[in-house]
């Protein structure tokens, strides 16, 4: 863990090593970026749908996804991800039997409400639900959806509106509708505090610095180290 009093030092001396171009896009994405809503995948196991859920989440904003694995192995496809892993914070209960419940009360501790998104309970739609609790949406596996265990301990439900005769939508299609529905909400809400606080963006910024210099994080912990010596020997 990095002092955050070092943090902007580091961020003005790594920046110069991007291009304008690159140090406004980290810019930009950071601004839109968003801890109010995170997904939780629970035993995904086609790599397709794996990776375009993760990839969802990095193109509406989510920084964090958790994924659960008591059963199955999460293997997101780096050609659909488009390296989405890279920029997104993700955290994985692999506890066969109890990684749902580490999760849930993980997430409950953090302050987030528990959200099932199934098409079998009757509770709002994602044009009815309320975006000013922070919550965690949970994606259940192919063809169960999620698990009893989301079910029994879920603080609500919401499913997307459907007009066909098929049952349910691809998970990693229910992802992109309930997220492009649900964070433009968010952002369009007059008085929400969606953004990342300021410690946790200056934190990112940096990481993200750090990425996209070639050796960043050897030339981070240098300068690390550098700062840290003259703080002991002023």
């Amino acid at each position: 863990m990095i002092d955050p009093i070092l943090i902007p030092e580091l961020i003005e001396i790594l920046s110069p090593n991007l291009t304008p171009a690159r140090r406004n896009l980290i810019e930009e994405v950071l601004a839109m970026r968003t801890r109010h809503f995170t997904v939780v995948i629970e035993d995904v196991f086609q790599d397709h749908n794996a990776g375009a859920i993760v990839r969802t989440c990095d193109c509406m904003g989510l920084q964090d996804v958790h994924i659960i694995e008591s059963y199955n192995t999460f293997r997101p496809s780096e050609r659909i991800s488009k390296g989405a892993l890279k920029w997104v914070d993700s955290y994985f209960y692999t506890e066969q039997e109890g990684g749902t419940i580490q999760c849930i009360q993980s997430l409950k501790e953090q302050g987030y409400q528990i959200i099932a998104t199934s098409p079998h309970e009757n509770d709002c739609s994602t044009d009815d639900f309320d975006i000013a609790q922070k919550s965690a949406f949970f994606l259940g596996a192919e063809k169960k959806g999620v698990s009893n265990t989301v079910l029994k301990n879920a603080d609500g439900f919401v499913k997307i509106p459907m007009y066909g005769f098929t049952e349910s939508y691809n998970v990693s299609v229910a992802c992109a509708l309930l997220l492009q529905t649900l964070t433009q909400k968010m952002r369009k809400h007059p008085s929400l505090q969606w953004k990342l606080n300021k410690e946790a963006y200056e934190a990112k910024k940096l990481e993200w610095i750090t990425k996209s210099i070639p050796n960043g994080e050897k030339m981070m912990q240098y300068y690390l180290t550098q700062l840290i010596q003259n703080q002991k020997n002023p």
